[in-house]
């Protein structure tokens, strides 16, 4: 039986031999010249100023959240319909998360929903651009100019992706990425804070450092953290940052060969706005959709039991135990988080392996009807 996982990363550039040149130069930890490398050239690419590498894309939220003095009594406004590393350095910090809905076409937050939820305790809005697909930031981004509020992108799943033909990430105060083993480019562990604010920037590699003072050796002036990505990491990442378009056009020719096989089944892939006023979904995951939500986990099971591997698509966090003390109805993002599948959408699947699926789909909804 043919084996399909969900997701695996893609190593065709220099990653082996960057690797090698840091356990070469024995400089493997968080010193060394990838380390600063990977930040100038992954800012470069963002299209930002400064880049302040980390240990993964939850610190790199954590770390915005810090570095923007977010704090006890504070509210942050997230989209429910998200990872919970969006909304959990939230709590690190001891704010509030105040959650929000999100659009049915595209599956991103509402703007219209986040001038409802603002008050006077608001101090942040973080958006995340779901599944590659970008968040209007256009509207965004004036509302939180117009209310004074901070603006934090989480971009874990969206690297590469344009609104209005400018890369996610430059938009707000901060962006935010990660390079885990299943991003569109991997560092194994690693995230990234960007921005073009030197203040910020500075202020972040300080608390990222231990708290390290700038012009004293060993001298801290702050209570800090260590978030330092390491130079073996850094290294994989300026590799992976060489072949990244590639990795993207692959990923998007995935989703027209899931658009054209599933034509005609009741499941329908999220393009969103894709092609539309310098939009650019990069797929992170190619997510499909069912008209039927009920026939989620069976389609799953069905997948899995032929050798396909999946994931349901993110359970709206406002549902979630630690979150849903308060009884909350957040309608599109429960009708989306029932309903969606996560489908293999790794840059080395092939057309046939996408044909196979779709066949299995096929089969399944076949099965039903007789």
């Amino acid at each position: 039986m043919k084996k399909i996982p969900v997701y695996e990363p893609f190593f065709s550039g220099r990653e082996k031999e960057y690797v090698e040149d840091c356990l070469e130069s024995k400089w493997i930890s968080s010193k060394g010249k990838y380390v600063r490398m990977f930040e100038e050239k992954f800012s470069d690419y963002i299209g930002t100023t400064y880049g302040v590498s980390v240990t993964n894309g939850t610190v790199a939220l954590h770390l915005a959240l810090l570095t923007l003095g977010i704090g006890e009594g504070d509210e942050v406004i997230v989209p429910s319909l998200t990872y919970i590393a969006t909304v959990n350095p939230v709590h690190y910090v001891g704010a509030v998360p105040v959650f929000v809905d999100s659009i049915e076409k595209t599956w991103q937050i509402d703007p219209e929903e986040i001038r409802k939820k603002i008050t006077n305790k608001t101090k942040a809005i973080i958006v995340t651009h779901l599944y590659g697909h970008p968040c209007d930031m256009e509207e965004i981004v004036d509302i939180a100019h117009v209310n004074g509020l901070f603006l934090i992108e989480d971009c874990a799943e969206a690297i590469g992706t344009n609104f209005a033909n400018k890369k996610v990430g430059g938009f707000g105060d901060i962006g935010c990425f990660s390079f885990f083993g299943n991003k569109t480019i991997t560092t194994g562990e690693g995230g990234m804070l960007v921005t073009d604010d030197k203040t910020i920037a500075l202020r972040a590699a300080s608390l990222r450092g231990q708290g390290l003072a700038m012009y004293r050796e060993y001298w801290h002036d702050i209570i800090g953290y260590n978030f330092r990505m390491t130079n073996i990491c850094a290294a994989l990442g300026v590799a992976q940052l060489e072949i990244v378009e590639e990795i993207i056009e692959k990923k998007r020719t995935i989703a027209k060969w899931y658009q054209q096989f599933l034509k005609g089944l009741p499941c329908q892939l999220l393009i969103g706005l894709d092609g539309q006023d310098g939009i650019k979904n990069t797929f992170w995951m190619c997510t499909i959709i069912l008209k039927n939500s009920d026939l989620r986990e069976p389609l799953r099971n069905y997948l899995k039991e032929n050798g396909i591997e999946t994931r349901p698509s993110f359970y709206p966090v406002h549902t979630m135990p630690m979150y849903s003390k308060k009884y909350q109805r957040i309608p599109i993002a429960e009708k989306l988080g029932w309903s969606g599948i996560n489908m293999p959408s790794y840059p080395g699947l092939l057309e046939d392996d996408v044909k196979y699926i779709c066949d299995i789909i096929e089969k399944f909804y076949n099965c039903l009807t007789g």
